[in-house]
């Protein structure tokens, strides 16, 4: 209630005010309109009594100055015309000086005093030191602070500048300087007065009416910096120095804050840049609170755009030692601030750090220095809890990869992973990911294994379980992606030295085992395929070389895979396994080592055995062992009759009818192989062929008996394609009676009551037997061999 009685008051103070300037301005304007002097002195001192109020806030306080200074503008254009008044500007100047009060003595001062500089009878600089000398009477916060803002109004075009007409004699340049400066410093003691103006319970709204009036204070400097005649030299040796110590000085947190930004913003990069180490030095001794970070970060936002402006600006950031001077600064200032939090020392070495990648990208020391003085802030406390830290903490580690487009350069940094120590677990493995896809996205190659070594160091958290999250407590998708994230990075992992290669796969082997049997069905596959790669780039060195220690030959890497492979007994994984080893015998068959491919073999066989017990698993399973088998060539005739001795065995073993008779066709394959050099064992394709026929048969059978309907002839009709397929590559056993007889055996088959043909058995059927058909009329060799067959 009591807020809103005094806003009420306040509006009510200010309506009277605005009513007093109103009244006193009608008797101005006609006092004016007289060209009567004496009246327009009186009038508008008792208009100007009205800002004499202490009762309203800046912010009213600004509507009631924004009314005078109207009037104020209206007055200055009468005394301007002497004509009019018949008074000398002299005296003039003399005449405002016997006003009753000092506020609108000052004002109409102020007035005149602009009038007199335009008339060019005294020197500007002796004027302005009078005006701003004479405003120190006014002491009130609020008065004062808008008196001086009146005088910086209506002198910034009268200042004694170079190329300016009120130029005088001497060193004037000096004296515009000093004006602007003197008026800057009595505003901002006047300023910092502000925060004792009002009772302690207020000042949260003292602050916000404070804070809504710095720009008042800080035109000072926008218009320092307007004046032509200040070079460097002058910024260096008269404004910066005078301006800091007074930012110093005045030991406020808002003014403190505001004037170091207005600093940096207003005055140009190129002065920055000299002057560094003095902008830097007054750091450390502004209060504990004042954002630093802020300034800081902007400040080197700036200078890496005024870099990045033209390469030949180079050198100078390098003869000033900037960085040293930025990362010395940072340094102080962390210190100075025991409370600040720890994302705000980070943020400062981010801003730092995309400030060395922008004007030093070739200075890697320089990076590696910042993350180390990352490491050093980090160290000594737990992993990162904040959100926010953790976050620049990120954006700290991604700063590099972005800029570098090289993962390789990233590697060099041997602060890179101590920092990444630091992320909890959930980060660290979000910034392996982060890692990961730069390398994508790049397709950089990692090309030694000491590299590889750094690059595993910095991804572990995806290769193994970090303290505090173990495998189990992962969502399955997030899991899945993560591992598949490592298995593509394991192809980028490249060296054209086959010695190299085999280490960094030795590398990659030993942190894949690290990580527990959950990640090895995603981790091993890659592996073993890029050793496979390695092998068939050396085909052929089968032996040791001489005078080399660890020579990469096929027979070591197949041993090295092996034991790869075995790894996934842990999982278990037998049938990722059954295939890998199948890939690999192809691999030695490749390299024409037939006891290794044997081995393989053997290996996929024991698989076979002992642990895939699901029926189709097996099916599967067997397939691929007879589909490589019938592939191979390296195997003499003993090794080759057993291993086709087993798959055919096992085949017949199957548990379902229908999977027996295929896998048994299937196997017909290994002692027919249509290479000029491979296999052709009539005999025996035809005994596997007959053997699948009476599988069918018994299958046929057995669905009679249990469903009372013999079931479809598919798999007949199979065995027909089969026939047709070794009839066609002149296999002699096969004869056209054979496959008469069979088609004779479908035919009745479909015609029997029990058959039940289903649609796609009757279609395979009659696209079979149109086959044939267009092959008899095809007419020449193949022609006359399909002849005797009637259809």
């Amino acid at each position: 209630m009591m807020i809103s009685n005094g806003i009420e008051d306040e509006e009510k103070w200010l309506a009277e005010g605005i009513a007093g300037i109103q009244h006193n301005a009608f008797y101005l304007h006609r006092a004016v309109d007289s060209n009567n002097l004496r009246e327009a002195l009186k009038y508008s001192a008792q208009l100007l009594s009205e800002l004499r109020t202490s009762k309203l806030s800046p912010h009213k306080y600004y509507e009631l100055y924004m009314r005078a200074f109207d009037e104020l503008r209206r007055l200055e254009m009468f005394f301007k015309d002497e004509d009019r008044h018949g008074c000398s500007i002299v005296d003039l100047y003399e005449l405002v000086q016997h006003a009753g009060n000092v506020l609108p003595r000052l004002y109409l001062l102020c007035t005149v005093g602009s009038v007199y500089i335009k008339s060019k009878e005294a020197p500007a600089k002796d004027v302005l030191k009078d005006l701003v000398e004479m405003c120190r009477a006014v002491q009130n916060p609020i008065r004062g602070l808008f008196l001086r803002s009146y005088l910086a109004q209506v002198s910034r075009d009268k200042l004694p500048d170079i190329g300016s007409e009120y130029e005088g004699e001497g060193d004037t340049v000096m004296d515009a300087v000093e004006f602007v400066l003197q008026n800057f410093t009595e505003m901002n003691k006047l300023w910092v007065r502000m925060q004792h103006q009002g009772p302690v319970r207020e000042k949260e709204k003292l602050e916000k009416e404070r804070s809504e009036l710095r720009d008042l204070v800080g035109k000072n400097l926008h218009v320092l910096s307007q004046i032509e005649g200040v070079d460097l030299e002058i910024y260096r040796d008269a404004v910066l120095p005078r301006v800091l110590e007074q930012i110093v000085n005045c030991k406020d947190e808002l003014a403190q804050y505001y004037l170091m930004d207005c600093i940096i913003q207003v005055f140009p990069d190129e002065y920055h840049l000299q002057t560094l180490e003095t902008l830097l030095g007054a750091c450390p001794q502004l209060q504990p609170t004042v954002d630093l970070k802020t300034v800081l970060s902007q400040l080197m936002e700036r200078l890496s755009n005024y870099a990045a402006s033209s390469p030949e600006l180079l050198p100078e950031f390098l003869q000033v030692e900037a960085f040293s001077k930025l990362s010395n600064a940072i340094g102080k200032v962390i210190e100075a601030q025991v409370d600040m939090p720890i994302v705000g020392a980070i943020t400062l070495y981010v801003s730092l750090l995309s400030f060395t990648l922008r004007v030093h990208p070739d200075r890697l020391d320089y990076v590696d220095q910042v993350l180390g003085a990352c490491v050093k802030i980090l160290s000594g406390k737990a992993k990162l809890e904040d959100s926010k830290a953790t976050k620049q903490v990120v954006a700290l580690l991604s700063a590099p990869l972005d800029k570098y487009d090289d993962i390789v350069t990233a590697l060099t940094l041997s602060n890179y992973p101590r920092v990444m120590d630091h992320l909890d677990a959930g980060t660290n493995k979000i910034m392996a990911m982060v890692i990961i896809r730069s390398i994508m996205k790049n397709k950089t190659f990692v090309s030694t294994s000491d590299k590889v070594e750094v690059l595993f160091e910095l991804i572990k958290g995806l290769i193994k379980d970090l303290e505090g999250i173990s495998t189990d407590d992962l969502d399955e998708e997030d899991f899945n992606e993560e591992q598949n994230s490592v298995a593509c990075l394991m192809h980028i992992l490249y060296n054209d030295d086959p010695e190299e290669m085999l280490k960094i796969i030795c590398t990659v082997w030993k942190h894949i085992m690290a990580g527990g049997p959950k990640r090895l069905p995603f981790t091993v596959p890659p592996l073993v395929f890029s050793a496979l790669k390695l092998v068939r780039r050396l085909q052929g060195q089968d032996g040791d070389v001489a005078g080399e220690e660890v020579p990469a030959t096929p027979r070591k890497i197949f041993q090295l895979l092996n034991q790869i492979i075995e790894s996934l007994s842990v999982v278990p994984a037998p049938e990722l396994a059954l295939r890998l080893y199948l890939q690999c015998a192809e691999g030695a068959n490749d390299c024409d080592l037939e006891p290794v491919a044997y081995d393989f073999f053997t290996q996929a066989f024991v698989l076979y055995e002992e642990e895939i017990a699901d029926s189709k698993a097996q099916v599967t399973a067997i397939h691929l062992i007879i589909g490589t088998l019938q592939r191979m060539n390296v195997f003499g005739v003993e090794n080759r009759d057993t291993l086709t001795h087993k798959a055919t065995g096992y085949s017949a073993k199957l548990l379902k009818k229908p999977d027996q008779c295929r896998a048994v066709y299937a196997c017909s394959h290994l002692f027919w192989v249509d290479d000029q050099d491979g296999i052709k064992d009539g005999e025996r394709v035809l005994l596997c062929l007959k053997r699948s026929l009476r599988i069918a048969n018994a299958a046929q059978q057995m669905a009679n008996v249990t469903r009372g309907s013999s079931g479809p002839v598919t798999l007949f009709v199979e065995i027909l394609n089969k026939y047709l397929y070794y009839f066609e590559k002149g296999n002699p056993q096969i004869t056209a009676s054979v496959i008469q007889g069979l088609i004779d055996l479908i035919k009745t088959e479909m015609q029997s009551d029990s058959a039940t043909g289903g649609p796609a058995s009757d279609a395979f059927f009659t696209s079979t037997l149109r086959y044939i058909q267009f092959q008899k009329q095809k007419g020449g060799a193949m022609g006359e061999k399909y002849e005797p067959i009637k259809l």
